[in-house]
């Protein structure tokens, strides 16, 4: 078991990224986690701590994808840990589970009853 270093940080999401790391969104911390095989730990804060990050996967661009559940968004990361965010143009609409569709946009399924794409 590899422990972190915020108690509540409450991690939710898990996928392996294009780095040969596995990626985490921190829910109750608002950062976007990585590891390595060897539990080596290194943390990027989101610009919006409140965002509620939820789900994770690897994007065809070599950058990890992200739901901001709070935050109305989606965003991205790469291993320097530059962010990229990407608003819904619907309020409230709670993104959580993300995929890479066969056209390697990025899609998202919403609370509020819809499903959004997004072209890296």
């Amino acid at each position: 078991m590899f422990g972190l270093d915020s108690p509540g940080c409450a991690p939710v999401g898990i996928a392996a990224g294009p780095d040969g790391a596995l990626w985490f969104a921190e829910i109750g911390a608002g950062r976007i986690g990585r590891i390595t095989p060897d539990g080596d730990v290194t943390h990027h804060p989101l610009p919006d701590a409140a965002a509620r990050p939820h789900g994770v996967c690897a994007g065809p661009d070599g950058r990890v994808w992200f739901t901001e559940w709070a935050g109305n968004a989606l965003g991205s990361v790469d291993a320097e840990g530059e962010i990229r965010r990407y608003e819904l143009p619907e309020a409230a609409s709670e993104p959580h589970g993300l995929a890479i569709g066969p056209d390697g946009a990025v899609w998202a399924a919403l609370e509020a009853g819809a499903l959004a794409r997004v072209t890296p």
